[in-house]
Formats: C-alpha cells, structure tokens, sequence
C-alpha cells in the first residue's frame, strides 16, 4: 500500500494506541513511555530522516544509517536497504507515528529532533539497529535511549547482521576521509587540559571530549586507557583542512559526546 493511501486513511484525531496483536523485538530495548506526540509521515527520505505532512523534517535520535548517493556518489553499503525498511515500518504503521522530542529539539539544519515510535509502540530507531540496519550514536543532550539503543545494535553485532555481516570497524592508520566511523586503536597517550579530555591513538587518530561534556564520563578511567585497544564511534574531522594542525598532532579529530560512544575493543 503506497503512503499516498495510508495517508487519506491517516488522521491525527484519536489517541495513539499501542497494538496488542504484534509486538516487536525492538519493544524489549526501548518500550513506549506514555505521552507521545501523534504525527502523520508524508514520506521517508532516507533511513534516519522522516518528512512528515506538517512540512517538519524528522531527524531520529540515537540512529545514524548509510548515506544514500547524492551529486552522483554512490549509495554506501545498506542505505537503500535502511531507507525500504523504514518505508515499510512506517507504511505498517498507518503512516502514523509517534513522536517523542529531544532535549535539544531541532539540529543545525533546522531538523525535528525526536524518537519514533511505530503504531504498536516499537521504536524504530531500536527496530533498524537490531535489524544491522544503522549504528548507534548518542549526541548529548539527546541521550536518553542510549542504552537501550546500544543493546538493540548489540544484538545484530553478535547475530552479524546487516552491517555487521562484515565488519566495519576501521582501525586508526584506515581512515583516509571526514565523516561518521567506527574506528579502533591502541591509546597511545591520554591528556587533560583546558580543551577537554584528547585520548590520542597510533594511526593519526584523537579522540576528544570537550570541558562541559566531561561530567558525563568516568575522567579517571578514561586516564587509565594508555597502552589498551578500544573502539570508538563519530564524526571525524580532518584538522589538516580547515588549517588547524600543528606538528606533531594527529591529523583525524574525533569528537566524543557521551560514554556509548567509547568502549573497550572487542
């Protein structure tokens, strides 16, 4: 059934009711809390981005999938994948969903930024991670599902599902362009000063938690990591090109938000 006709059926009156007739695995990692805003989705636009008949665009909290290919690049690995299943949660769903807004409401792009609940009150975001569709990643403030959404991805990590199927984690000395990654690497030093924490790895690779960021983590634990091999997860920036790099300092800036997105390597 197309959204052209869910969408004549589609009505904002009512109460969002939760279905008792299908229940899906992703309830178990994050369940609907009460109180949830009803929306109508006019389309999907890509896994993680929803376009709803309001005009909104909504960013899902928690869920980063595969860049679909734009200006003629091609699609990464699952994205077209990411975006049909999203397609067809929403389409089960009556083309209604269920909105539950972030602390920070909107991105730099002007986005709605809110978790999305099906009709039967799964959460998609937990549904695309459990199936291997998207990665985990957890953005302060908007972090309140990080637990329950890391144990979703957890569960198609060790299944190898989707993206996982092959393993995408990059080591430190692979990464070769700016943009979101999950990398592991040796801690070669770990620094405190007025910039935050830097956890740097062999391989041209720093890691760094910002000073009003730094109350959300274990700081001596993080001291401790010199000499161990861990994984982490972001949005890698290329210091050599916007002018910043000095000698001696690593070349890929990988900021870190909150704890989720650091672990011990596998």
């Amino acid at each position: 059934m197309g959204f052209s006709l869910l969408l004549k059926k589609a009505s904002l009156a009512g109460a969002f009711f939760v279905s008792a007739i299908w229940l899906s695995a992703a309830q178990a990692f994050c369940p609907a809390p009460p109180g949830l805003t009803p929306v109508v989705v006019q389309r999907v636009v890509d896994g993680d981005t929803l376009r709803l008949k309001d005009g909104r665009s909504v960013r899902m909290i928690g869920l980063d999938t595969p860049e679909l290919g734009k200006k003629g690049r091609t699609d990464q690995p699952f994205a077209v994948a990411a975006r049909k299943r999203l397609e067809t949660l929403v389409a089960a769903s009556g083309a209604r969903v269920g909105l539950l807004p972030g602390k920070e409401a909107k991105d730099r792009y002007g986005r709605t930024l809110a978790h999305v609940y099906g009709a039967d009150g799964a959460n998609l975001e937990a549904q695309l991670l459990a199936e291997g569709l998207g990665f985990q990643v957890a953005i302060a403030p908007n972090v309140d599902l990080a637990d329950c959404q890391q144990a979703a991805e957890r569960s198609a990590r060790q299944a190898r599902l989707g993206l996982w199927r092959h393993s995408p984690v990059l080591k430190a000395e692979q990464i070769r362009a700016s943009g979101f990654v999950l990398v592991t690497g040796l801690v070669s030093k770990v620094q405190r000063n007025q910039g935050g924490v830097w956890i740097e790895l062999r391989g041209s690779v720093v890691l760094r938690i910002a000073p009003n960021l730094l109350s959300r983590f274990d700081v001596r634990s993080l001291e401790r990591l010199k000499g161990q091999q861990i994984e982490a997860r972001g949005w890698v920036v290329d210091r050599s090109r916007r002018g910043g790099l000095e000698a001696g300092q690593s070349r890929w800036l990988l900021p870190l938000t909150d704890p989720s997105m650091l672990s011990a390597a596998p």
